[in-house]
């Protein structure tokens, strides 16, 4: 891999893992308060059954009393209630962006319980990636007191104009006026203090944390990577950004020295960047192996065209197989209360299929609709979408085949049929070979019928009888001649919104 190491596949899997309401729910189960040791060997096997490459854990840094306090707020109760029905203010656990401190957090067996834990997705060739916070820190971190000039500060101006934006700090040098968290489009994260990336000792104090982080797991997602850029910086904090201690202010990119740095210690530790703003190519310029792939999530839930969405898979190879495909997250709507039952399952094939790195987050696959709120302990119980979940057990054993962990990816063409009708363009396509494995993906992306040809870029169809098996319906088979296939390409008729996965094999003679 470009600027770094691998992860085990060309294109992995990851599942992203809800800490703290996993293990609650785990504590329910045993009786008592669940530490990283109660994850069972059953779910563990399970993960690696799947063939997920990476758990992603998030939230597992200690957090402390200000962020809970903040979280708290009663304005807030009620969004906590439309998630948690029966909510109280003891499910209050506070954000887990709100670090206090990064050392596994003490509720949930601490550094000695994440590093067993750790060895045992290891002997199953899982990897374990866990969050770095790196724009700002909660407020009840050590360094706002200890050194108030890692922050962006203000003035009493800018608290009396924009307390939503400023705080009053007590600091070793006397009561200051920091910033909070933000980027240049919202208002501050008020349980968060904002760092200062142009001040060199927090830039060095921030990678000796990242050389903390990468002894205890083996990568990292970078939470919302983009606003440590410059540019960035600069449109959000302006000549506040300036250090406070008059030292002289940096403005080289940090994340380029900090991963050259973790790599030179951890050749195959992994970065994951969130990131928006069209700004993914810069990041992966700068060194990271991921980049989310907000525009493609965007595109397929507000429904655009099979064209965008085709633009969009059009961009270098490269970049898309460092581009993290997700439908859902801890930051978005769940997918299954987000897309139409009829749109869910063909957005789930274009996303989770197409190359790059494929999140799932947890509870996807069995159809939870609640968005767990990342300030609770808990989430509400859902049943099981028993269609869906039968819908994605097929779809991850597609997932976990060797063409499309390993092969080589192609965006096919599409064409008319005889009669000429538009739907053919509804069609989205693209074909994945390795050695003598042969899939074709193809979604009808539209309401409508879709009717039309798509061109296979297979060698050696010609002369002979080829079986189509659907991998998402296995009663659906067809037979084709080669040689048509070669000359003409596939025709297909596919009713709206629907999916096709089929496997080309030699037919029997």
């Amino acid at each position: 891999m470009e600027g770094g190491a691998a992860a085990l596949r060309r294109f992995p899997s990851l599942y992203q893992i809800n800490t703290r309401a996993h293990l609650y729910e785990a504590g329910e189960a045993v009786g008592r308060p669940a530490t990283f040791d109660d994850f069972s060997e059953a779910e563990l096997d399970r993960i690696a059954t799947e063939s997920f490459d990476w758990v992603w854990l998030l939230g597992v840094w200690q957090t402390g009393d200000a962020g809970r306090a903040v979280s708290r707020r009663p304005e807030w109760q009620a969004e906590y209630r439309e998630a948690l029905v029966d909510f109280s203010p003891a499910d209050v656990s506070g954000s887990p962006f709100a670090v206090r401190e990064y050392v596994v957090h003490r509720d949930f067996g601490g550094p000695a319980a994440l590093e067993r834990l750790r060895g045992r997705l290891r002997s199953r060739d899982v990897r374990l990636m866990l969050d770095f916070v790196a724009n700002h820190t909660a407020l009840d971190h050590p360094w706002v007191y200890e050194h108030p000039e890692f922050y962006v500060h203000g003035t009493e101006d800018d608290l009396a104009r924009e307390p939503h934006n400023y705080l009053r700090a007590n600091t070793r040098t006397g009561s200051r006026v920091l910033a909070h968290g933000r980027d240049p489009y919202f208002p501050g994260w008020p349980d968060t203090a904002q760092l200062n990336y142009r001040h060199e000792a927090l830039r060095q104090a921030m990678t000796s944390v990242l050389r903390q982080i990468s002894e205890q797991c083996d990568g990292v997602r970078c939470d919302m990577a983009m606003l440590l850029l410059p540019d960035v910086i600069a449109r959000t904090w302006g000549e506040r950004s300036r250090p406070a201690d008059g030292s002289a202010a940096v403005d080289e990119p940090f994340w380029p020295g900090a991963i050259d740095q973790i790599r030179r210690l951890r050749p195959d530790f992994v970065f994951m960047a969130e990131v928006y703003w069209g700004l993914e190519a810069t990041l992966q310029r700068q060194g990271f192996d991921y980049t989310y792939d907000k525009q493609l999530y965007d595109q397929l839930r507000a429904g655009a065209d099979a064209d965008t969405i085709i633009a969009h898979l059009r961009a270098e190879p490269e970049f898309q197989r460092r581009s993290v495909r997700f439908l859902e997250n801890h930051d978005e709507p769940r997918a299954a209360a987000a897309f139409a039952p009829a749109t869910h399952c063909a957005a789930a094939v274009l996303a989770l299929l197409a190359p790059g790195l494929r999140l799932v987050h947890e509870g996807q696959l069995t159809g939870r609709r609640v968005r767990a709120s990342n300030h609770l302990r808990r989430r509400a119980p859902e049943p099981i979408d028993r269609e869906l979940e039968t819908f994605y057990t097929r779809l991850l054993a597609i997932m976990r085949r060797e063409e499309v962990r390993e092969g080589q990816w192609r965006l096919l063409e599409r064409e008319p049929d005889a009669n000429g009708t538009p739907s053919w363009r509804q069609l989205v396509a693209y074909s994945w070979e390795r050695e003598e494995r042969r899939l074709l993906v193809a979604v009808n992306w539209g309401p409508d019928r879709g009717r039309g040809y798509v061109r296979l870029q297979f060698t050696g169809l010609d002369g002979s009888t080829w079986r189509l098996t659907d991998l998402l319906d296995s009663t659906l088979r067809y037979e084709r001649d080669g040689t048509e296939l070669a000359k003409r390409g596939l025709y297909l008729d596919l009713p709206g919104w629907r999916p096709t996965v089929l496997a080309l094999s030699p037919a029997e003679r």
